[in-house]
Order: structure tokens, then C-alpha cells, then sequence
């Protein structure tokens, strides 16, 4: 019966008083596998060990504040009368374009202080980054969120799901879009098309990244308009549609703009660290 359907519990385990979420374990993991997959590629084209090890501490911490400044700004009528809620991030609310955002101005300073390309480090990072991406949705999965509107348990099963994840969807009486599971699915296809990009095709560097940009925002366009919890611009339109098609546009005419101005000088695997 589906009154009798318990959603999975989002505690892993205990540690004394201290709760430990799936979330935080499987989002730890993503960023986890993605560092392993940029190390491994950072040493076949001879960057410095450590590189994206280091560029982590700093990039997870900025991406995080990002995540967050970003969803208060879209939700500041629910804390400009609490403001002290501005921190409690362990209560939820976090926005994946904040955490990109504050990901990329960290890696630009990073290359910078380095003395290494910016577009060399995001190209090595971008499929690193969507499988942390295609991963870091199962938390959505386990915490019941980031889904869409309303469906019937028959249209789920005919999308051949099992059963945990159909159970899943369900939640408060009614079954749910499994928005998550597209997303991450997209993203994992992303993955694989990146890496077969960046064996295969003649890119230039920088073009990896930007194909990452435009295949994550073209899913995300899609998805998003199925999402009942989306941030809202002017309270009129879906901000993560909005950025998504920017983002596109804009990715579009820098790979032209790079290309034509012969700003993009180095291909993908060229070895030295600049341009």
C-alpha cells in the first residue's frame, strides 16, 4: 500500500550526538572521484602534482559561500527578518550556479598565483566537475528535494525504474517528477562526452570547459521547467533558465571570439602551462 511506503532514512549513522547525512557522504564522494579523474589528467599533461589538490582546499569552501549567497539574494524576503538564518546552511538552501560561480573566481585567482592558464585548469577540471555534478543529485534523492511537479506512480514505472526510487518519489501522498535522476543522468552522458571531446576532437583550449557550460545549461534549461522549487527572477521567470540560456549565448561566442581573434592559441593537450 502506498500509505505504507517509508522514504530512506537521509541519517547514514551516528558518531555520538552528531548526525551524519548521505547527503554530505555522497557529495564528499562526488568531489572525491572528480579530483582523482583532474589529478589523474593534470599529470598526463604536465601539471605539478598537487594542482588540483590544492586547488580544492580553496575552491570547495568559495564554491559553498557562493552556493549560498547566491539562494539567500533569490530568497532574501525569508531572511532580511532573520538574518541570523543567513548562516544555518545546515538547514538547507544552496544554488548549484552559486557554487560555480564561486568555483570559477577561485580558479581564476588560483591560476594567477600559479602562473598557470585558467583555461588549461578548467578544461582538465570540466568532466571532473559534471561527474561530481551527476553524483552530488543522489543526495538531492536521498533528502526528497530538487524534484518536479506532480505524476502518477504509473507514469514512473513506465519510465522503468526500481522500485526505491520510484518509493522515493513519493512523498506526502503523492508521487513527484525524479528530476534529480535526469539531471544526473544528463550529467553523466556529459561526462562521457567530454572525455571522448578531449581524446578525440581538435579543441583549443579552453573549449572543453565551455562545452561543459553549454551541455549542463541546455539540460538544466529543460529540467528546471519541470522543478516545483525553483528561484525566481521578478517572481516572473526561473533564474536557473535565465542563467542557463546566458550562459550558453555567452559560451557560444567566446569559443568564436577566441577562435577568430586567435586568442585560444594552445590546442587541449598542449603541454605548456600558459595561454
Amino acid at each position: 500500500m502506498e500509505s505504507e511506503i517509508v522514504p530512506l532514512d537521509r541519517v547514514a549513522f551516528q558518531l555520538g550526538p552528531i548526525s551524519i547525512y548521505w547527503y554530505g557522504i555522497i557529495i564528499a564522494t562526488g568531489v572525491l572521484i572528480g579530483l582523482i579523474l583532474a589529478n589523474r589528467e593534470g599529470r598526463r599533461l604536465a601539471l605539478p602534482k598537487d594542482t588540483f589538490t590544492d586547488l580544492l582546499v580553496w575552491a570547495v569552501p568559495f564554491a559553498l559561500i557562493g552556493a549560498r549567497t547566491y539562494y539567500v539574494i533569490f530568497q532574501w524576503d525569508a531572511y532580511k527578518h532573520q538574518p541570523e538564518k543567513i548562516i544555518a546552511i545546515w538547514e538547507g538552501g544552496i544554488a548549484i550556479h552559486g557554487a560555480l560561480i564561486g568555483a570559477v573566481l577561485t580558479t581564476i585567482v588560483f591560476a594567477k598565483v600559479k602562473g598557470i592558464s585558467f583555461w588549461k585548469l578548467a578544461d582538465i577540471a570540466a568532466p571532473s566537475v559534471l561527474l561530481g555534478q551527476a553524483i552530488g543529485r543522489w543526495g538531492n534523492f536521498m533528502n526528497q528535494e530538487a524534484h518536479g511537479g506532480p505524476v502518477t506512480r504509473d507514469f514512473l514505472e513506465g519510465l522503468f525504474l526500481p522500485d526505491f526510487i520510484i518509493n522515493q518519489m513519493y512523498i506526502d501522498g503523492t508521487y513527484y517528477h525524479p528530476t534529480f535522476l535526469y539531471e544526473s543522468l544528463w550529467s553523466l552522458t556529459g561526462v562521457i562526452v567530454l572525455l571522448l571531446l578531449r581524446r578525440k576532437a581538435p579543441l583549443k583550449r579552453g573549449e572543453l570547459f565551455l562545452t561543459y557550460v553549454i551541455w549542463y545549461s541546455i539540460g538544466r534549461f529543460f529540467i528546471e521547467g519541470l522543478r516545483t522549487d525553483s528561484l525566481m527572477l521578478a517572481g516572473v521567470v526561473k533564474m536557473a533558465q535565465v542563467v542557463s540560456i546566458v550562459a550558453i549565448i555567452v559560451s557560444i561566442i567566446l569559443i568564436i571570439v577566441r577562435r577568430k581573434r586567435k586568442y585560444a592559441k594552445s590546442a587541449y593537450a598542449d603541454l605548456n602551462h600558459q595561454s
